[in-house]
């Protein structure tokens, strides 16, 4: 029996920045952004969405265009690092939703036998669940699980992480028919604890709140969107850890350069050239290429094979990306989307074809595995109108980018905007302080 991917779908918000845009208010150079680093867009999430309505959105589409029953799937895990409650999962808010949706079809609560849960390692979350889901399918053929990946990467304004700034979710459909991909058992893991990017609680005194309620406590303790991060020292924890998973999924396959029967590398990007930067170590290693000073490893990464290797198995992943910015959980999924369309619109026959996974989260963990394009992955691939999608996108100027980072804009951008949205938070009722309540707009 196999197993793997039945079906697959994604949100991006309809709103977004062009990185021109906010080169020139940053006083940046916009070519370093696009060439060096392969920045076109960034999307942004309107006024009512989080990552909650993204995960609803991706949801819903899997099941209308897959044409899948929801009664069906006895899991939904949800891969997060933008959680909305430190209790209660984000992937509930979502199941809550699309079960409105869905009730004049279904009838009411079409979910309630469904397990839901998050899991959350920043940016690999979504694999765990993914690699969670498989084994869940794999202990009996007859069960579907529902693998959510949602996020909205936010730094503060005018750091060095503005610019890869991002969002969105894919939703993938795992079971024992694998019309899109198979995926191999075969998994190579490597962790490390360390602090490369991390969302903290902060601290502060009572006295540092000028014009604070008496009644507040004597110290806040805060939780930030934004996270705290090394960009430098997080770039050499993903190349270490990738470099240790990828040994050790060597050593479980047996494979000397798996690589070399991968027709894609997928990375998770946070930015769109990410991929390509770091697997020039592997690279060089497989290849026994010097890479020990700068110099040499600059001439790796210019070197003619490898820039064709780039081009063949990497840069179609990369386009997407280009477009919407750092998805986190969602990046490495999104990427494959983007490469099987690629070759989708090209003719291109993957059948039988197997692609690599190259995930990574910081805090730190790595995993490395492989699947095998299915017969019927076309069939799937069509049904996305990903390129589409993307050009159909509203730009924002940079105002009402600022207005929506601080969160000071009252009511959504896009009016017309088909979909979920957050409708209110609730402030009265003190037993229910806080709880989000959401809408849907029908076409």
């Amino acid at each position: 029996m196999q197993y793997g991917i039945q079906a697959a779908s994604f949100y991006v918000p309809s709103l977004y920045l062009s990185i021109n845009d906010l080169a020139e208010h940053r006083g940046l150079d916009p070519l370093k952004l696009e060439k060096g680093l392969g920045l076109h867009k960034m999307a942004l999430a309107d006024v009512d969405e989080d990552a909650a309505s993204f995960a609803a959105e991706a949801l819903l589409k899997l099941i209308k265009d897959s044409s899948v029953d929801p009664r069906e799937i006895s899991r939904i895990y949800l891969g997060t690092e933008s959680a909305l409650d430190a209790a209660k999962p984000t992937a509930s808010y979502a199941m809550g939703m699309v079960e409105k949706a869905l009730e004049s079809t279904y009838g009411p609560r079409v979910f309630k036998n469904c397990d839901v849960v998050d899991l959350t390692f920043a940016c690999i979350g979504a694999v765990d669940a993914l690699e969670n889901c498989l084994d869940y399918c794999r202990a009996d053929s007859t069960r579907k699980a529902l693998v959510i990946a949602s996020d909205y990467a936010r730094y503060e304004l005018g750091s060095s992480g503005e610019y890869t700034q991002g969002g969105g979710a894919v939703a993938l459909l795992v079971s024992s028919d694998p019309k899109l991909l198979i995926i191999e058992p075969e998994v190579g893991v490597a962790t490390a604890h360390v602090f490369d990017f991390f969302k903290p609680r902060h601290k502060i005194a009572k006295s540092d709140l000028k014009g604070a309620v008496d009644t507040m406590p004597e110290t806040l303790e805060l939780f930030s969107e934004e996270p705290v991060f090394d960009g430098q020292y997080s770039n050499a924890c993903y190349q270490n850890q990738i470099r240790e998973a990828y040994a050790h999924y060597k050593t479980k396959t047996g494979l000397e350069k798996p690589y070399l029967d991968w027709r894609y590398l997928i990375f998770h990007l946070p930015y769109a050239f990410h991929g390509k930067r770091v697997f020039t170590e592997i690279y060089s290693l497989e290849n026994t290429l010097a890479y020990s000073t700068p110099e040499e490893q600059k001439a790796v990464a210019k070197s003619e094979s490898y820039l064709n290797f780039i081009n063949e198995k990497i840069e179609p992943s990369q386009r997407a990306s280009s477009e919407i910015g750092n998805m986190y959980t969602a990046s490495i999924f999104m990427a494959l989307l983007s490469a099987l369309e690629v070759s989708f619109k090209a003719g291109e026959d993957l059948e039988g074809q197997k692609i690599g996974f190259l995930a990574y989260g910081s805090g730190a963990k790595a995993k490395v595995f492989s699947g095998t394009v299915s017969k019927e992955w076309k069939e799937v691939a069509k049904t996305w109108e990903l390129e589409q999608t993307l050009n159909k996108r509203t730009k924002v100027s940079f105002a009402t980018y600022v207005a929506l980072h601080r969160k000071t804009l009252k009511s959504p951008v896009s009016k017309d905007r088909i979909g979920f949205g957050l409708e209110s938070i609730e402030s009265e009722n003190q037993n229910a302080r806080g709880a989000r309540y959401y809408t849907y707009k029908k076409a």
